[in-house]
């Protein structure tokens, strides 16, 4: 099969969910019902943080910022499978998809280091409450944050900047909705030795270390909750970690579930329907898990809703 140059390339193909043209329609409506639905929730949880005073503590802090996080994870890779279908191309350029694969990995890979920087400050929270404030104080939870961002931006450019000397065949099609970094290796011609190898084994240790730190917060959580004498203070404690914990089970679920399907599949089409779970479904249902399982933040929605929401 002939090459091309990687500087030759002007654009992929972005083959999408589905070859049948009578369910685009109903698939742009799924997709923008879920979109919207993202960005509206999302954006209450961080205006009902930012404008109740009694929610300025590190874990809604965080919780800001996951929210702030999800909006942008999602608006990387729907948004252009909306424009595409509604002008019924599926073009994407070189830059573009490049672009794309970059912020999929600093979005994603933030989401996985924030739900470590959450299980920590839970874990400060209940087995050292004593010292909790003095120890997530503002120049920490920032700190936490910035590094977080710091990492993910690295991760994704690391890979991205290895796809940069790839060179690829003319069949540039992509069997996905978005640019993901797996498909894209997939299309070259040249070697792609090295970047599968630090794809599984960066991508291993970006994984690994955060869900080592929040299975060890736990373990230490779920100890020092069971030593409480009184049964109130278990509830207490574990409702408050409950929400985090089903974000967390939703995420790496979603995206074991992702990793298993591609393996046992043939079907990359297959395996693009299973990461919707991951990219986009796990987005949608973050702000209801974490408004209807939350007595103050549905509190605090409701004072902003009715415009009784206390200033910071």
């Amino acid at each position: 099969m002939a090459t091309i140059n990687q500087t030759a390339v002007s654009e992929f193909l972005l083959l999408g969910l589905t070859d049948d043209p009578a369910l685009q329609s109903l698939i742009f409506s799924i997709f923008l019902s879920m979109y919207l639905i993202t960005i509206l929730g999302n954006l209450l949880i961080i205006l009902a943080v930012s404008f109740d005073s009694h929610l300025h503590t590190p874990m809604y802090f965080f919780l800001s910022n996951l929210s702030f996080n999800d909006i942008c994870l999602i608006t990387s890779t729907v948004p252009k499978m909306l424009v595409n279908i509604l002008r019924q191309d599926q073009s994407i350029t070189y830059t573009g998809c490049l672009s794309q694969v970059c912020f999929v990995l600093v979005f994603g890979g933030l989401e996985n280091c924030l739900l470590a920087v959450m299980a920590y400050d839970r874990y400060v929270a209940i087995c050292h409450p004593l010292i909790y404030t003095v120890v997530m104080n503002p120049h920490l939870r920032v700190l936490l944050v910035l590094l977080s961002l710091v990492i993910s931006i690295v991760h994704a450019l690391l890979h991205t900047l290895m796809v940069l000397r790839l060179s690829f065949c003319r069949d540039l099609e992509i069997p996905h909705f978005f640019c993901e970094l797996a498909q894209i290796i997939k299309l070259a011609c040249s070697d792609t030795l090295i970047n599968n190898v630090l794809v599984y084994l960066v991508a291993g240790l970006f994984a690994g270390v955060p869900l080592f730190g929040i299975i060890f917060s736990y373990i230490h959580i779920v100890s020092s909750v069971l030593r409480m004498p009184s049964s109130e203070g278990k509830h207490k404690a574990f409702s408050t970690c409950g929400s985090h914990l089903s974000v967390v089970s939703l995420f790496y679920g979603t995206g074991f579930g992702v990793y298993i399907s591609s393996a046992v599949t043939d079907s990359p089409r297959k395996a693009a329907v299973a990461s919707v779970m991951y990219s986009v479904v796990t987005q949608v249902l973050n702000p209801f898990i974490y408004t209807l399982r939350n007595r103050d933040m549905k509190g605090a929605l409701r004072k902003l809703i009715s415009g009784k929401a206390s200033p910071p």
